[in-house]
């Protein structure tokens, strides 16, 4: 074997083909300012109307928003708020009036949202246990939850910091003196309740602490059906959020006076943070949401604005094109 015949079969160079060099036939179109300026006008034409579309679609929600946390402590416990979410002998009731701005068509959503609240803090996520809420025989699953997993009495179900801090303030609504009904039913995500949560999973032991952190459950009824909690549970990515309380089955009519009983019972003045009370009606697009709008605009605008200044240029200061007859692929069919 001579020295060619081995440097051929040491050789790692591979086997030629048209896939692996890149000539299998393609399309290799030409940009020309022709077509660079219909693209940017196309995308324009298309995405302004849309954007528009989309605010207008936003502005016809109606929404009411109230923050309530300043003006429900009491004078006398301005310097000293902790005291008065702590003690159970304040009185925690606080009446607001809301007034309907426009009529809003059932159903009309009910939201708590809190202000400054980090829900996506590591520690926080990560203490909680999906095991023991999926299955009871896995209750002493708590590891992942410490320090808030449990005492003397046992382990507590549902354990971690997520659940203990259940947001626990409670609205009532009115309308003159008639109760408006807040159906609680149905506010949490079907996949949850079904695969999250177990249906023959009960709470145990929970809140059973000197330090209470928020709301308590119903110890008759399953994880799977306490959809105050579920919906907590979904933890949010800012530190800005709104979770779903409740919905009104019924319109409320325009320059309609809402009379709102709240129990201020959860206490974010310890973190700084803002409670906030909404009613929001929906339409396809959702809730009250500009960022769609503005988007669609925001990109509309530059698209045109850019087709305009390519045209100016391509009638003001043309540069001629080659001629294609000359690119590679082009003298391969010629030779062909």
């Amino acid at each position: 074997m001579d020295a060619s015949t081995r440097t051929k079969s040491r050789s790692k160079k591979p086997q030629y083909s048209r896939f692996t060099q890149q000539e299998l036939p393609a399309w290799k179109p030409i940009l020309t300012p022709k077509w660079i300026i219909t693209s940017f006008v196309i995308i324009a034409i298309l995405f302004t109307p849309t954007g528009l579309l989309c605010l207008w679609a936003s502005e016809r929600v109606v929404e009411i928003i109230d923050r309530y946390d300043d003006d429900c402590l009491p004078d006398s416990y301005s310097t000293d708020p902790d005291s008065f979410i702590q003690s159970n002998n304040t009185n925690k009731t606080c009446v607001r009036t809301l007034k309907v701005p426009r009529k809003m068509t059932a159903p009309i959503f009910i939201y708590y949202q809190l202000d400054n609240f980090y829900q996506n803090h590591r520690r926080y996520v990560k203490s909680r246990s999906d095991k023991q809420l999926r299955d009871p025989d896995e209750a002493d699953e708590t590891e992942d939850c410490k320090p808030i997993n449990g005492n003397d009495d046992g382990p507590m179900v549902p354990c971690g910091l997520v659940a203990w801090s259940l947001f626990n303030d409670t609205y009532k609504f009115f309308k003159g003196n008639k109760a408006i009904d807040i159906d609680k039913k149905d506010i949490a995500w079907e996949s949850d309740k079904k695969y999250k949560f177990g249906s023959n999973v009960y709470p145990k032991n929970f809140q059973n602490w000197e330090l209470i952190g928020g709301g308590a459950l119903d110890e008759s009824k399953p994880l799977s059906e306490q959809e105050d909690l579920i919906v907590w549970m979904k933890t949010a990515a800012l530190p800005t959020f709104r979770k779903l309380y409740g919905k009104i089955n019924t319109d409320l009519e325009a320059n309609e006076t809402i009379t709102v009983v709240i129990q201020n019972n959860y206490n974010t003045y310890v973190f700084g943070g803002e409670k906030k009370v909404a009613l929001s009606t929906a339409n396809w697009i959702g809730g009250k949401n500009d960022f769609f709008g503005i988007s669609f605009l925001t990109i509309g605008g530059v698209c045109f604005f850019v087709a305009i200044n390519f045209i100016l240029l391509y009638v003001l200061k043309p540069r001629p094109l080659g001629d294609p007859s000359y690119l590679s692929w082009n003298r391969n069919q010629g030779a062909q």
